[in-house]
């Protein structure tokens, strides 16, 4: 293995066709690597599927042609797991699978059934393989794609990253949690179907069917953990690509954080990442919470546990299910279409992630592997709040940000004042 260059961005919330001279100087900075990775955050169809009753949020939807415009600006490796991948239910999926397949694009995390979503991508470089495993903590249980049998097919859907989450609280808060769950009978069904065999009997304390559980603890404090399920399958593939591959990619998809915080990463998402670079995984690259997030140098891998938004169109979808138009009190009759909804959503552009300003501000990652020593390249990004587009920015409070939250992992990141780019130090 020798130079292999690959270029990481976060995610492309795409809804509309790029301008024919391209966008603010990135394909030229893109086409200076041969690998070029991103998160496809939308479906692709032309309305062939049917809207899902549980959404990731919204309803994501490109036109097909979309692909080929992410295809001429440099990106050929995808990751498609993420809490759109089922805005328009199998269908959807399905169809977004066939136009990723007949534009000649590898990706990974959604598939006909389990199988094929956790199968790894691949792109052949010059001088090597590189591998990508991608995986989602946000969806709905109705996401998780299903394993096959030799009697029964399996179910589309997306790569799943499942995580268990225990609140400690200490004997009093505990107690009176307890006398409210028992004097309220939330949790009599639960019991009932535990003393069929329906469901599942846990030691921890929980509410109903949620996925809420309570443990008396000496304090108030949350623990995640990854499902053991999920993590296994993933370090076994990993360990089978190490074989074969030169460059294995780990994508995470997360919505979840700690505390109130975005730029907090949970718990769980820490371990998982760890845990894959300890099976042989080179790079764990995360999206999700539309903010960037600190980077940490782990034994012989690195962590990028957010690299924010690169494409970001989210209020400039072309169409909407009518329960959406529902949700805001509306129709589609009563409304002049997706513009009115989303100026209604956002009280006027008062509110919602349009008037975040970290939402905008995001970064591309440079590396080139080789045998001896791997580089790591930071480069500001801005994005248009007006159209969604990415440009290369000299805005370097961007980086000097990742470099305060680095800082939080003991991973020392450089800024380069004068050409406007941070190196990663190990």
């Amino acid at each position: 293995m020798s130079n292999i260059k690959i270029a990481l961005c976060g995610d492309l919330f795409i809804s509309k066709r790029f301008p024919e001279k391209g966008v603010g100087g990135i394909w030229n900075e893109l086409c200076e690597h041969e690998c070029r990775f991103g998160n496809l955050e939308t479906t692709i169809h032309r309305r062939e599927g049917y809207p899902a009753a549980f959404p990731g949020g919204g309803y994501a939807m490109a036109d097909p042609n979309c692909l080929i415009d992410l295809k001429n600006l440099g990106f050929n490796l995808f990751s498609t797991a993420n809490n759109h991948s089922m805005d328009y239910s199998c269908n959807g999926l399905l169809a977004t699978i066939k136009y990723m397949d007949e534009c000649g694009l590898s990706y990974a995390g959604t598939g006909k059934n389990l199988a094929d979503a956790c199968h790894p991508a691949y792109y052949e470089c010059r001088d090597g393989r590189v591998g990508l495993i991608a995986v989602t903590s946000s969806f709905h249980d109705s996401y998780m794609a299903g394993p096959q049998n030799e009697e029964m097919m399996g179910r589309p859907g997306v790569n799943p990253l499942r995580f268990n989450s225990v609140y400690e609280l200490d004997d009093e808060r505990f107690d009176v949690l307890e006398g409210i769950l028992q004097d309220t009978g939330i949790n009599n069904q639960v019991k009932y179907g535990e003393k069929l065999g329906y469901d599942t009997k846990l030691d921890n304390l929980r509410i109903g069917t949620s996925y809420y559980r309570f443990q008396r603890g000496r304090k108030c404090a949350k623990h995640t953990t990854p499902n053991e399920v999920d993590l296994k399958r993933t370090l076994d593939t990993i360990k089978d690509m190490r074989n074969y591959t030169d460059v294995i990619i780990v994508s995470v998809h997360s919505h979840q954080f700690d505390g109130d915080d975005l730029t907090n990463t949970p718990e769980f998402v820490q371990l998982f990442s760890k845990r894959c670079i300890d099976a042989g995984a080179n790079v764990i690259v995360c999206h999700g919470p539309h903010v960037l997030r600190g980077i940490e140098v782990y034994n012989k891998g690195i962590i990028f546990y957010s690299l924010g938004n690169f494409i970001f169109q989210n209020e400039l979808v072309s169409y909407l299910p009518e329960e959406l138009y529902w949700r805001y009190r509306m129709t589609r009759q009563t409304a002049t279409g997706p513009g009115a909804l989303f100026e209604k959503r956002s009280k006027g552009g008062s509110t919602g992630l349009k008037q975040e300003p970290d939402v905008w501000r995001s970064m591309m990652v440079s590396m080139t592997f080789n045998e001896d020593k791997t580089d790591f390249k930071l480069i500001p990004v801005s994005i248009s709040t007006k159209t969604g587009w990415p440009e290369i920015s000299d805005d370097i409070s961007i980086l000097d940000k990742v470099k305060q939250m680095s800082a939080n992992y003991n991973t020392c990141v450089e800024i380069d004042v004068c050409r406007k780019y941070a190196v990663v130090k190990y």
